[in-house]
């Protein structure tokens, strides 16, 4: 079962998997693999592979079926199977007698992951993470799912061993058709009448979307609750547009119930991927720097418009938090915080009262405790969630002004903190990838602006810079990501879409037309190689790089906007500050084509709506130049007007 015997003519991978052996009882292939997450079971006796031609040879060779199995560093359930079957000596080996077996990080590869999420969607109605799909040696999918507890996972193995054995044909036919739909879904095409846009559909959409609003505790109404940037960036420029107050207040009570709830870390700041109840009371405690690149955008712009200080102090302590544990030296953005420590989920973010009075003065404890509901409202499996059911405007109700009950929490925070550290951390996924990076860096740039914030316009220029230096090549080219010093994989549309707004974004705050050129670059090597030209849409991956079993276009937005949303978002606003013609056309095209399904899935549409509203209502270009620019653009900058771009600088600089 060791992989030693699987690497003849590889003596540099035979010395190190030589040298793992010391030991470990187990090592695969995956120990030459830089992702944490392929790491993370380079030791399980399961004879993993990475994705690429070696497995597939494999087996062709021995006529097996191949398990892609697919998940993320920080995925709870993943670990939880990797415990309960990968790194159980008789499930690993049936599964290494009988099937050719691959991990994939789908952060590393999504463009593996939405191949095989379809199939899995397609053929189940569902999917989610830890993905597994069992392919024929040509990597068409026959069958899938995502966790299974050990009992059954081995039932469906020992199953599907013995189907495939005795009919072969069946499987056959089965990829045929279920590949013919995986390379059908999600393409776009042109409606065959342009009848441009049409944006009643915006209200459609959201008289739509309101029935699903939990006007109690914000979001939607129903559990578990992702934190959706995109959706209140939408919500919210559409009400400010229509004056519709009602809706306001809905964004608001979001955004508010989120920072006071247990999804935001209380004492460290940034947000935890999601709530598990309709409070945001319980997270699930893994935290993605996607969502908080996010976060700290629109509570940028929530300050922006409301000058409300909980929203000031989520974006101050969510990038404290970004310093201090996500930070490389150089500048880039770590991807992600796992969920679990000593194989407890939630177990470094939860407090006893014990370990509370502890770290804390009697005063400070009965304060603390009062503040962060230490009581009944905070208690998750004996333990307590630290969260808060009033903001500090009310501090009336701890008997003081609110500057000394900021001054008496914050002083509890750093104990508590501090304190914190001691434990063990939660595992912690260190590569770095550049569509994250460049939604972080968006992220810094709104709140250098509306804060008018150097230590944030200083951390947003470093990344920017290592983007360009190690992530973006010469021909306008990107790659995915970086880890110890090596950047690799070919960059995926995200990424593309992602680094060029946020350059935009870069040019707004500095005036430096470097970014500009930068973009346009981007943009042109893009349209070159991931554009569709029947349809005007974008490919998720180019037509230079690895070429699977589909080519894939990603269209909804969700989480994360998707990318053909976010590249047509850039197009447009390239296309203004460059006045460029095919640029915005490009842009409308890919509108006009997806426009009608706004009404049918509202939160899946919602950065294509924001672009909507940019193209068909006033869009303010404004151009502000002379010695004191910078003055003026602090000045704009404290106003909420969604609907703009800025240009200018002083002249001769």
């Amino acid at each position: 079962m060791l992989m030693s015997t699987l690497i003849i003519g590889c003596s540099s991978s035979q010395q190190q998997i030589d040298a793992q052996s010391e030991t470990y009882e187990h090592t695969n292939f995956l120990i030459e693999e830089t992702s944490p997450y392929l790491l993370q079971h380079a030791h399980n006796p399961v004879n993993w592979y990475p994705w690429g031609d070696a497995a597939f040879e494999k087996a062709k060779k021995e006529d097996k079926l191949v398990l892609v199995s697919i998940g993320y560093s920080s995925c709870h359930w993943c670990h939880v199977m990797e415990h309960e079957s990968f790194e159980d000596s008789v499930v690993a080996a049936f599964m290494n007698e009988n099937f050719v077996c691959i991990k994939v990080d789908r952060e590393e590869r999504p463009d593996v992951d939405q191949i095989y999420m379809n199939a899995v969607q397609l053929m189940t109605g569902s999917g989610g993470w830890p993905l597994n799909c069992f392919t024929l040696p040509d990597g068409r999918p026959v069958y899938g799912g995502t966790y299974y507890t050990k009992n059954s996972w081995m039932e469906m193995l020992q199953n599907l061993a013995l189907t495939y054995e005795k009919d072969k044909a069946s499987f056959e036919s089965y990829a045929d058709n279920l590949t013919a739909g995986i390379q059908q879904s999600e393409l776009i095409e042109t409606p065959t009448e342009n009848n441009g846009l049409h944006t009643d559909s915006l209200a459609e959409m959201v008289a739509s979307w309101r029935l699903d609003f939990d006007l109690k505790n914000g979001g939607p109404n129903r559990s578990p609750k992702f934190p959706i940037p995109n959706n209140y960036d939408f919500l919210m420029r559409f009400a400010n547009h229509f004056n519709d107050q009602a809706l306001m207040n809905y964004v608001d009570l979001t955004l508010v119930k989120m920072a006071l709830g247990g999804i935001y870390d209380q004492i460290g700041g940034g947000f935890s991927r999601y709530s598990t109840d309709e409070k945001w009371k319980v997270p699930h405690f893994e935290k993605m720097l996607y969502d908080n690149g996010q976060l700290v955008s629109i509570y940028s712009q929530a300050y922006q418009r409301t000058k409300n200080p909980i929203y000031k102090q989520v974006v101050y302590q969510t990038i404290e938090w970004l310093e201090r544990e996500m930070t490389t030296g150089e500048g880039a953005f770590m991807s992600a915080l796992d969920a679990d420590s000593e194989g407890e989920e939630g177990k470094f973010y939860v407090w006893t009262k014990e370990e509370l009075k502890n770290t804390l003065s009697a005063d400070e404890y009965e304060l603390a405790t009062r503040y962060y509901n230490v009581n009944q409202k905070g208690q998750w499996e004996g333990k307590y969630i630290l969260l808060r059911a009033i903001s500090d405007t009310a501090a009336s109700k701890f008997d003081m002004d609110r500057h000394t009950l900021q001054e008496k929490i914050a002083e509890i925070n750093k104990k508590l903190l501090s304190k914190r550290n001691q434990r063990v951390r939660p595992g912690f996924d260190d590569k770095v990838l550049t569509s994250w990076n460049a939604m972080m860096l968006k992220g810094l740039v709104d709140a250098a602006m509306v804060f008018n914030e150097p230590k944030f316009a200083s951390l947003a220029e470093k990344n920017a810079n290592w983007i360009v230096k190690n992530q973006l090549r010469k021909d306008g080219s990107l790659w995915h990501t970086h880890k110890n010093g090596v950047s690799k994989i070919d960059g995926f549309l995200d990424d593309y879409a992602f680094t060029t707004t946020a350059f935009i974004r870069m040019y707004e705050m500095t005036f430096d037309e470097r970014w500009l050129r930068l973009s346009n670059s981007i943009v042109t090597y893009a349209i070159a190689h991931f554009k569709d030209p029947k349809s005007g849409m974008f490919f998720f991956t180019s037509n230079s790089g690895e070429q699977l079993i589909a080519r894939k276009m990603e269209v909804n937005d969700n989480v994360v906007p998707a990318s053909n949303s976010e590249m047509a978002r850039a197009l447009f606003q390239l296309g203004t500050l460059y006045d460029s013609t095919a640029y915005k056309q490009t842009a409308e095209q890919m509108l006009v084509n997806i426009q009608d399904d706004f009404a049918s899935y509202p939160s899946g549409y919602s950065n294509w709506a924001i672009l909507m509203m940019d193209m068909s209502f006033p869009y303010y270009e404004i151009a502000i130049t002379g010695e004191h620019w910078r003055e003026k653009v602090n000045e704009l900058n404290s106003h909420y007007i969604p609907n703009k771009l800025l240009m200018g600088g002083e002249p001769g600089k």
